[in-house]
């Protein structure tokens, strides 16, 4: 007896294998996007000119990873996020929000994290200059890890793209 070959299953199958090698491409290209972004990180680390927030940003914007001065007119939040010191203790890092003059929108926003404690009580940080590197944030706002750290705060890890 000769068995009918499943047609509905086998075209499910067929879909299926070629979503499959679909996704392989497209892991393989996206494994490149990654290495070729790390790769500009990396690059922008090694950048030893400081890009001014008011006046050197370029149409994209400075490229994360960069070291990065910003003038910090007013402070908006403070918080307490987990963090580490350059030591690798455990921690918390000061955050605030700070506003500051930029050139293509008049104002812009940040946050910035000062310094790093083991204790959790508030530091009182009213802004001014502050230089550090640029790194990546959730969201549309900037996001600057200060370095050197500020209001007597010790140096925070330091940012790592890998």
């Amino acid at each position: 007896m000769i068995r009918k070959l499943p047609i509905i299953p086998t075209l499910i199958v067929l879909v299926a294998v070629g979503i499959m090698v679909w996704l392989g491409f497209w892991q393989l290209d996206r494994l490149h996007q990654k290495e070729a972004m790390l790769a500009q990180y990396d690059g922008a680390s090694h950048v030893s000119v400081v890009a001014d927030f008011k006046s050197d940003l370029m149409v994209g914007g400075p490229s994360d990873y960069r070291l990065v001065r910003l003038e910090c007119e007013s402070v908006t939040y403070d918080k307490l996020v987990s963090g580490r010191n350059a030591k690798g203790q455990s921690g918390w890092a000061h955050q605030y929000g700070c506003e500051f003059p930029y050139n293509m929108r008049g104002r812009s926003e940040a946050d910035v994290v000062i310094g790093w404690s083991v204790d959790p009580a508030p530091v009182k940080w009213s802004g001014g200059e502050v230089l550090g590197t640029l790194v990546p944030s959730k969201g549309p706002i900037h996001r600057v890890i200060a370095d050197p750290p500020l209001a007597g705060l010790q140096p925070n890890a330091k940012p790592d793209p890998s």
